[in-house]
């Protein structure tokens, strides 16, 4: 599958696209290949792209009062990343860092490209919506888990969502993501191990 098709296929699960509908979306984005370990998004600036992971692994994340990173959200294959919350819509400076965990491959949007793709193709903006309110629902979720769930929960919801990601990243960007400390999640996979 190449990877117009993949972006193609994501999108047709919400709203189904005509050939012109999706050649008008394909022309629109820019391919762009990220090694791995590169900051797209530094604190302070405005994001000015949505990107779709064609292929690697992402993570957005701050750092918090004690110097710490807090991971947000990874991304990986046919996911979303950017910060639409503070940065993108309202042209506010980033609270988030948006880094390259893999080498990636993205096909991405600026504000431009996509406002054009939304007048030539208006069906896209429903697609767009039901992403967003799907998005708004697991970081709901999240923070509902984040809240009230143990440890042990939270890692076995994490496995759910994420099974490829604990060979793909060090246990400490789990940990962050998790809330806990990398020795307490060697703790709850040890546990889980043991059975």
């Amino acid at each position: 599958m190449d990877m117009y098709e993949q972006i193609d296929q994501s999108l047709s699960r919400y709203v189904s696209f005509s050939k012109e509908e999706l050649e008008i979306l394909n022309s629109l984005l820019e391919y762009r290949k990220v090694p791995k370990k590169t900051i797209m998004l530094h604190e302070g600036e405005v994001c000015n792209f949505e990107a779709f992971v064609v292929k690697g692994c992402v993570r957005k994340y701050f750092i918090d009062h004690n110097g710490f990173e807090v991971i947000l959200q990874f991304a990986i294959e046919n996911a979303w990343v950017s910060d639409i919350s503070f940065s993108h819509y309202e042209d506010k400076p980033s609270r988030t860092f948006i880094e390259t965990m893999e080498d990636c491959e993205f096909l991405i949007f600026s504000p431009e490209t996509k406002e054009e793709l939304l007048k030539r193709a208006p069906r896209f903006e429903r697609a767009f919506r039901i992403l967003f309110e799907r998005n708004l629902s697991v970081t709901q979720n999240r923070l509902f888990n984040t809240i009230s769930k143990t440890a042990m929960e939270k890692y076995l919801e994490f496995l759910e969502m994420y099974p490829t990601l604990p060979q793909r990243v060090a246990q400490h960007y789990i940990a962050s993501y998790l809330g806990i400390s990398a020795e307490f999640l060697s703790k709850v996979r040890a546990k889980l191990a043991k059975g």
